[in-house]
This record gives structure tokens, sequence and C-alpha cells, in this order.
């Protein structure tokens, strides 16, 4: 077919359809719609083909992207699913929580005069129909090795490095402290924007590639460490980062002050119909809630409680909207559902006596950039002001929190307690354990889902390499 070099002028960037603000906070399902076939094809025609493409070299896991949009324009649905999952492990929950405001469509060279081309969504399309139409990754010229891997955690990471290995011949045992698959794409991220089945049925093509899960095991707790290391070849860790960052200032302790994750996973749990004693139900429904932090985990507290009933949900972030870390398109969906943002404020103390009543806050503006190149946030003298609240959550991030048994191993990790890994050599990723590989936000530090895919098939590409040697 050939192309129209002027597709992306008589064609708008039309993204699919989304349910209205006053619906969708009544429950938790995915709010974005669905393409079809013409609809997915006009969108990729808009494509320019670059010769550079920006789009490939913005995103982490470095996609094809034009190659793939032009196999959709072109209706070849099968070859798109392959091409796509020669780069990304996961490239239909990319499409779903990738902020690509900031990445591929950010770079699209059509972004400012006449609307990105919708990546994302083409990228979602590709592989939720190609699964729906019977496609399954081509396993039929693999080889196997007789090799075995063990994967400490089924996070993006660990996913990743499992799907990398088993199309190279190498067999893996994926464990994880949770009843299912997915780590914080499960419990972390609300149904709203990943809907469970969608996890749920990337686990039936990774069991069907032969990868196996052995679920609700804590290595170190449940089954020793020194087992993995006895009866596998190699072991890849990807636990991710679950230890909260504190804000440091008084009233953090009070009752009604939650961490944001478990609260997130709480209401996930809910949402599943788990019962565990040690995951008990949190809600806000009529409570004048604040959160505090502008990253996406902010963004999924201030969307859960709003659709949990809270009375009202404001969130305050140090700097202005421009700097803020989280997706433009989650900050957009916070807006439409009503919560009220409040920019340029840095949290002072939580105030309360039995209780919390109200966060203090001072009004800040933007000063020299720091070491990170990102300016600081410098408090602005006499502009200090109360914002009333029964409930607070606190979502300034997470850090690695390494267990003990890795000095036991020999697995060093840095002061900030992120795993230490080899960047260049014949093997990425590996640890000063040599048979010990690690990757994702236990090595960068909490970042995004497409990283952690990124890093999970760099390791798992250096431990082929290296069960070869």
């Amino acid at each position: 077919m050939s192309k129209h070099p002027l597709q992306f002028l008589e064609i708008p960037r039309r993204n699919p359809d989304k349910e209205d603000a006053e619906q969708r906070v009544k429950h938790f399902g995915e709010i974005y719609g669905h393409y079809d076939g013409a609809s997915a094809a006009a969108q990729a025609g808009r494509c320019l083909s670059c010769g550079n493409p920006y789009c490939e070299w913005q995103c982490p896991v470095h996609n094809y992207i034009p190659n793939w949009l032009e196999l959709i324009e072109n209706g070849k649905l099968f070859e798109a699913a392959e091409l796509s999952h020669q780069t990304n492990s996961l490239p239909e929950i990319c499409g779903r929580v990738c902020p690509q405001d900031r990445l591929c469509e950010g770079a699209c060279t059509l972004h400012d005069a006449n609307g990105a081309v919708s990546i994302g969504s083409i990228e979602r399309y590709i592989t939720d129909e190609a699964i729906a139409q019977g496609w399954r990754p081509d396993m039929s010229n693999v080889i196997d090795t007789g090799k075995h891997v063990a994967i400490v955690g089924a996070g993006p990471a660990g996913l990743a490095a499992a799907d990398v290995l088993a199309r190279n011949g190498v067999r893996s045992v994926v464990y994880d402290a949770y009843p299912d698959i997915g780590g914080l794409l499960t419990y972390g991220i609300p149904p709203f924007k990943l809907d469970k089945h969608v996890v749920a049925q990337r686990r039936k093509i990774l069991e069907g590639m032969g990868v196996q899960f052995v679920l609700n095991t804590r290595i170190g707790e449940d089954k020793p460490f020194q087992e993995l290391v006895d009866n596998y070849d190699a072991v890849f860790l990807g636990m991710g980062t679950y230890d909260y960052v504190r804000g440091e200032f008084p009233g953090e302790d009070l009752p009604g002050v939650h961490e944001a994750l478990p609260y997130l996973i709480s209401n996930i749990y809910e949402e599943l119909g788990y019962e565990d004693p040690n995951v008990p139900y949190l809600s806000l429904k009529d409570q004048r809630v604040v959160v505090l932090g502008g990253g996406d985990t902010g963004m999924d507290c201030n969307r859960t409680a709003i659709r949990q009933g809270a009375t009202s949900v404001s969130c305050a972030y140090r700097r202005d909207e421009e700097n803020m870390p989280g997706s433009r398109r989650e900050v957009a969906n916070s807006k439409e559902e009503n919560v009220k943002f409040l920019f340029n404020r840095q949290p002072l103390e939580i105030i309360g006596t039995d209780k919390v009543e109200a966060v203090r806050v001072i009004q800040t503006e933007l000063g020299k950039a720091g070491s990170d190149g990102r300016r600081r946030p410098e408090p602005i003298a006499g502009s200090e002001e109360i914002l009333e609240a029964d409930a607070v959550i606190i979502a300034f991030g997470f850090r690695p929190d390494p267990p003990e048994w890795f000095a036991e191993f020999g697995v060093e990790t840095l002061p900030s307690g992120r795993v230490r890994v080899a960047s260049l050599g014949n093997y990425p990723y590996q640890s000063t354990n040599p048979r010990i590989f690690a990757g994702g936000d236990m090595v960068r530090g909490s970042d995004l889902v497409v990283t952690a895919v990124h890093e999970g098939r760099e390791a798992a590409a250096g431990i082929v390499r290296y069960l070869a040697s």
C-alpha cells in the first residue's frame, strides 16, 4: 500500500474514546476504549516515517515504532505483534501505563503542531487484538539449552527476564511473595489504569512459553536463597522498591497518615476479593484527603480516593505543574475527576493530637538547579497556610530495601541500597556475585515500568551469554 505523505494533515489525532469523569469515578474499571482495526490503521498512517525516528530513541526499550505502525496501517496485525515483542516483553501493559507524553509521543515530530501519533494506544491495540485473534509467541525454533534460572520477583523486570530467557532456550522459575504475578502491575497500579485481566493474560502467555511461577513464597523466609543457588545455574533479582520515602516532618506518625503503597495495595485486595488479615482495607469514604507528592503514585492515590467516595481530595506538590514528575495524562485525568491541585506547596507539619486534623504547608518558588539538574523549591517567608484534612497520604516515592542475606551471598549494594551491577562488558546487570544478576527498580531506583522491562531484558541477555561461556 502506498503511503499518503500528508495523511497527518487530513486525519487529526484521535485517541480512543474516554469515559466521562462523572461516570468513571463510580467504578475502578479502565476508562479508555479501544481502537478498531480501521481506526488503528488510520492513526498509524499519520506517522511520517522519519529517517531518524526520535520516538525510538526516546523509548527506553527502543521499540521499532515506525515499523510496526506501518504494519498496522497495512493490516498486518500478527507481524506487528511479533515485531513489537522483539523489543518489549509487556507491550500491552506499557501501552496502558507508560507516560508517552514524556517519552515516544513527546518526541514525535508531529507533537507540537499537529498532534503526536497515538503510539501508546496503537501499541496497546496491537497486542490486545492479536491475542484476541489467537496470536501466541512462536517458540518452534527455540532449542532447549538445559539451563535453569531462578527469578526472584514477578514484577515487570522479572517477567521481562523470563520472556527473553524462554526465547533463548533457558527455563526459568519465577518466585514471588504475592498470590499472583505482576508485582506492582497487579498490586500497586489501580485497575482504572491497568485491568488485572491484562496481567493474567500475560501470565498465560508466559506459562505457554514454559515459564513456571511459584507464588506466595518469600525468598529468604519461606524458601532459603541457598536453595536457589544450589538448584539453578543463575539467579535474577527483580524485587523492586518498597521502602517508602518519609518527609521527615512532625506528625507523620499520627493516625490518619498513610503510606501510598499500602493504601493502594489494600484497595486492590478489596477489588480483587482477597482476604488477608495483614492487608486490611483502608477506605477514605467521606474524608477530606490530602495527597502529598506529584508523581504517578500520587496521581493513583488521588483517583483511588475519589472513587472510594472521599469528600474532597487535594494534591500538594512542592514544585510547579510544569515540573511535576507525574504523567500529564494522569494529572489531567485527576483534574477531570475533581482533584484540587496545590502547586508550589511544601509540607512543614501534619497537625493533630489523637489523629490528623490538618497539614501546614508553605508556598515555594523555584530557585537554582541542584545536582540532579532540577530547580530546587525555596520557601517563601510568611506564606504558610493550613489545609484541613481527615487523612493524609504520603507519596514521595520508594527506595530499595535490600535483605540481610545479600551480604551472605556477596551481593554488594551502593550507599543508596541499590544493587551494584556491571553496566558494560559481556554480562550487563551482573552483580558482584557472578551467578547473580539484578535489574529494575532495585538497581535503578524507583522508576517506570518500561525501564524495568528494559533492564530485565538486558539482564536476561547477559545471563544467556554467561551460561553459554
